[in-house]
């Protein structure tokens, strides 16, 4: 997939007019999924500041260490025709920034920019509001394009090519640990170029929604939750959790499980453009709710995904934001038994004009190993 089409020039422009029409003065974008959305640019966080300065008027420039200048002039942020300003090791690019910029009233900050750069442009352009620059970006970062959902469909596809490797890994008398070991080289082997978690959550852990791999040894019996999710050479995320069982698991584990398949399915059957996010979370919500374990769900139903596992939107009660084509995210309710075990099932859906659009195809069923 070419970056001009997951990076295209235009966005330049549109993250200026959002600025303009948000009523900033500038966006000061620093080494973020904010940065990369917006450039292509995948700079390294450091110490020494990388900023993309965007003014709502007038010309962007990006500021970078002089010893950081040929990547960013190798990076697609090269085709954007703007001023590249590298700054050596005794220069202050604050006030560089500040003096560029002159008098403003507003600027938006990248979402993750560090405390200590962000109360360094404090001083270096004072009196000047400053506001998270995701309110200004997220209009733009939701609605994914075309090639941003191609770029999905292949980090789904490549997540699933490694579950379809998890019943090989799983048997009793390996510690989570292992598996994990397993499963972390087989997200870099098919095709991701980092692995951001691994989540193996056997017997009791699989009550735990963010469990850490840990050396309990799997046992016969004992369902185990397997949430696993990289980054593609692309920069855009996978994220597929299954459960599988290490033999025949618990009756009342069987139980719950099917009342969980009910709740996926209801709540990906819901997504079409115009319905709000919290209604998508209501959907699986009441089916567990229904059959008596709806305080055994406490978590959201699911979260945005693109150049970050987690953004917007947020599929919670709450959020009346209606979806549109080309929002994704995940669908991942669950039902935790404390000090038992726990179950989840995770698909990514992009909505399309017609519904939701799975990029996960492994089956759902409970997967006996």
């Amino acid at each position: 997939m070419e970056s001009s089409d997951l990076y295209p020039v235009a966005r330049l422009a549109a993250a200026r007019e959002a600025t303009a029409a948000a009523g900033l003065d500038a966006l000061l974008l620093t080494p973020s999924p904010d940065l990369r959305y917006v450039t292509g640019y995948e700079a390294l966080p450091l110490e020494r500041l990388t900023c993309l300065v965007l003014p709502a008027e007038g010309e962007a420039f990006l500021m970078v260490p002089r010893l950081e200048l040929p990547a960013a002039e190798h990076s697609p942020a090269s085709r954007l025709g703007i001023e590249f300003v590298p700054w050596d090791e005794t220069d202050d690019p604050y006030a560089v920034v500040g003096a560029r910029l002159g008098k403003v009233g507003k600027v938006g900050l990248a979402d993750r920019m560090w405390a200590m750069q962000s109360l360094r442009f404090r001083d270096a352009i004072p009196g000047a509001e400053q506001v998270l620059a995701g309110t200004v970006l997220r209009g733009l970062r939701m609605r994914k394009s075309p090639a941003e959902v191609a770029a999905l469909r292949e980090a789904g596809a490549a997540i699933d090519a490694v579950h379809a490797q998890v019943p090989g890994f799983l048997r009793a008398g390996r510690t989570e640990r292992e598996v994990g070991r397993d499963i972390a080289e087989a997200i870099i082997a098919t095709g991701h170029s980092t692995v951001d978690f691994v989540i193996v959550g056997s017997g009791p852990n699989g009550a735990s929604p963010h469990h850490e791999l840990s050396d309990r040894v799997i046992r016969a019996g004992e369902p185990v939750v397997v949430d696993i999710g990289g980054q593609m050479p692309s920069g855009y995320c996978s994220d597929s959790t299954r459960v599988y069982s290490v033999g025949e698991p618990p009756a009342d584990f069987v139980k719950y499980y099917e009342v969980l398949q009910r709740a996926q399915e209801a709540a990906c059957a819901a997504v079409r453009p115009g319905v709000s996010c919290e209604s998508i979370d209501a959907a699986a919500r009441e089916v567990i709710a229904a059959e008596g374990y709806g305080e055994h769900f406490i978590h959201r139903t699911g979260h945005g995904i693109g150049l970050e596992t987690h953004e917007e939107p947020y599929i919670v009660a709450g959020n009346t934001e209606p979806l549109a084509p080309g929002f994704a995210f995940s669908v991942e309710p669950g039902i935790y038994l404390r000090g038992a075990h726990g179950a989840r099932i995770e698909d990514i859906l992009v909505c399309t004009e017609e519904g939701g659009e799975r990029v996960n195809h492994r089956p759902r069923g409970l997967v006996i190993v």
